[in-house]
């Protein structure tokens, strides 16, 4: 399976537009989003084309393509809006043998783990994309679809049989990893 990584839409349609576009381009077969879907939260400006409700729909449509985890800006309110659970800190997925363990960052992340052994943690929250292997898991900061930061552009990822991508939003190739 192909999946595509994406982190802090924070509600903008247009950045979940792009996304949701390299999704179809890439041919890829299922959505796993790391958190801050719908709220922008009170650190951040209003992003770009702020538009929750939509998000929700467009993401609903497809709910049977996603796998999501709950961010520091989603709560039981946007459960209700979306036909896809939420709500769980990290989640772990199996892929040819592989264990991908999917969470935000705010409760786990590279230096705080739950039990248990992982080839690769996949997390965003700090909104700035890394791609690297700590010689035992591969770790990938798959950074923000709307609030890129550290001058870094809009940034997602792709992991399919082994290989993790990173790219800019609009396709760029950054960096790629083999676990």
């Amino acid at each position: 399976m192909k999946y595509l990584i994406i982190s802090d839409i924070h509600g903008s349609l247009p950045a979940l537009d792009s996304a949701l576009q390299f999704y179809a381009d890439r041919r890829c077969d299922m959505l796993c989003i790391l958190g801050d879907i719908l709220n922008y939260g009170p650190r951040n400006t209003i992003p770009d084309g702020l538009n929750p409700k939509e998000i929700a729909k467009q993401l609903n449509a497809m709910s049977d393509q996603i796998v999501a985890v709950r961010g520091n800006c989603d709560s039981e309110v946007d459960q209700m809006l979306l036909d896809f659970p939420l709500l769980q800190d990290y989640m772990l997925l199996v892929d040819e043998g592989k264990k991908l363990m999917l969470t935000h960052g705010h409760v786990y992340n590279k230096e705080v783990l739950p039990p248990g052994r992982f080839d690769a943690v996949f997390y965003g929250h700090t909104h700035l994309w890394e791609l690297y292997t700590d010689g035992s898991k591969a770790v990938c900061n798959t950074g923000s679809v709307t609030f890129p930061k550290g001058g870094n552009p809009p940034t997602l990822c792709t992991y399919e049989g082994g290989l993790i991508s990173m790219f800019t939003l609009n396709g760029e190739l950054l960096s790629t990893l083999t676990i």
